[in-house]
């Protein structure tokens, strides 16, 4: 014993004095960790590798033993990241939300936001904080195109968020009041919710100017005829965004979590084979027929009387799941977004369109009805799990299950790389791969 406990420190030891050798093989891929460790793959290292250097010197106890080997394995243990993504559109809150004088809160990366829209119904997005004194302007009202702060009446344009009225002053005080700005964000309205465009956030205790440009259109859920329904469902998640994320592309969690005798049953799981292949920004799980023991697939082959129906499964940088459902000239499409609301809590919203069973009375509320008892069970389940994640567990990714939660980690740290050295973004998926598990 005394002699495994001296082998220990000794491979310990050697561990921390080559850490700069090990590390090129934990990002953006960790290859070599799940090779020398099969069953306890670790979730990859999210946070910059310098201070991931720093972290582990002072604290050995990172250092996972393996329960069934006799010596110790290099892989650590590291728990998911709540590091949030800037320079990305995000869902702020339903477009039927806003409206009127009154605005509208939203908390979007811990940005606090007041959201408001003009007489012409174009939506705007300001910083929550007038630049005086701090009052949030939500509290106050939209007057003509200017948002007035409930405390001193100063005002500022709604889409520029530029001052445009200092009541306090004098005609000899000449304050340039239009090189002050409340701050605002880009904003656009589709598919029956509003967008925002959340930039890197500027230097402690910086005013704001103009707001940054996007660099690309907000996303949209696609569409393939003219006539269509849609509808959408959001829910509040206590979970770190990233859990929120792995949750919803987890693939082996149906038959436990959301079971039902109109969907499919624990008594159903069986072997799946699915193709992947990478796309921009993301990876897709290749057009395939759906699930054989899930009742609604069913029922829409005898509708659509189609030779065959085919699903495609996008997921796309920072949380975008697409979804789409073709057979013959009928589809379905959804477009599923996870948005970190604080590093502890996020929000789920479900935006579905169809041209499926249109003449239905009451289909959009038997769509939502369903997709809420998905989105309920989700939500239980991770308010359940969070009981366990304030312990800080051991935590591990398996294969072939978890690896769509790997490409995602790894998605992540190769984008937080590439913007750090402005180089291009190393994908972690190098090709096309089949994975298989039960579910």
């Amino acid at each position: 014993m005394i002699l495994k406990t001296k082998r220990t420190t000794e491979v310990i030891q050697q561990f921390i004095e080559n850490i700069d050798i090990y590390r090129d093989d934990w990002l953006p891929s960790h290859a070599a960790a799940s090779t020398a460790l099969p069953g306890f793959t670790p979730v990859p290292l999210l946070p910059p590798l310098a201070a991931v250097v720093g972290c582990l010197r002072p604290h050995v106890h990172l250092i996972m033993v393996h329960p069934i080997m006799n010596d110790v394995a290099l892989p650590t243990r590291e728990a998911p990241d709540s590091l949030m993504l800037y320079g990305f559109w995000y869902r702020a809150l339903p477009g039927a939300h806003l409206g009127g004088s009154q605005l509208q809160k939203a908390m979007l990366l811990e940005t606090p936001l007041a959201l408001g829209r003009d007489r012409q119904g174009r939506p705007f997005a300001l910083h929550d904080a007038c630049p005086h004194r701090g009052m949030p302007l939500s509290h106050g009202n939209f007057v003509g195109q200017q948002v007035e702060c409930s405390y001193h009446g100063w005002r500022f344009d709604g889409h520029s968020g530029q001052c445009q009225l200092i009541p306090s002053l004098t005609e000899d005080q000449k304050l340039r009041i239009d090189r002050i700005y409340a701050g605002s964000y880009a904003c656009e309205e589709h598919d029956d919710f509003v967008w925002v465009f959340i930039p890197e956030p500027g230097a402690p205790g910086a005013g704001f100017t103009k707001a940054v440009e996007p660099p690309m259109p907000a996303p949209r859920i696609p569409t393939f005829s003219e006539k269509y329904k849609l509808a959408y469902l959001t829910a509040d998640l206590p979970c770190t965004v990233d859990h929120g994320i792995i949750g919803l592309m987890d693939p082996a969690h149906g038959p436990f979590v959301h079971q039902a005798w109109w969907w499919r049953s624990r008594a159903s799981i069986h072997e799946k084979h699915k193709n992947f292949e990478p796309i921009p920004n993301g990876f897709r799980m290749s057009a395939h027929t759906p699930s054989s023991n899930s009742a609604p697939y069913k029922l829409l082959r005898l509708y659509a009387d189609a030779e065959s129906i085919t699903t495609t499964i996008d997921f796309v940088l920072p949380n975008l799941r697409l979804e789409t459902i073709r057979a013959g000239k009928y589809w379905f499409s959804s477009l599923t977004t996870v948005t970190p609301i604080t590093r502890s809590r996020c929000r789920i919203d479900v935006v579905a369109a169809w041209n499926l069973f249109r003449w239905v009375p009451f289909g959009p509320q038997f769509l939502k009805f369903v997709f809420a008892k998905f989105v309920e069970q989700d939500r239980r389940t991770m308010e359940q799990q969070s009981e366990g994640l304030k312990h800080n567990p051991h935590l591990m990714l398996i294969d072939d299950a978890d690896r769509p939660a790997k490409w995602y980690f790894g998605l992540k740290a190769a984008h937080l790389e590439a913007r750090k050295t402005g180089g291009a973004m190393k994908h972690p998926l190098a090709g096309p791969v089949t994975l298989k598990w039960r579910s």
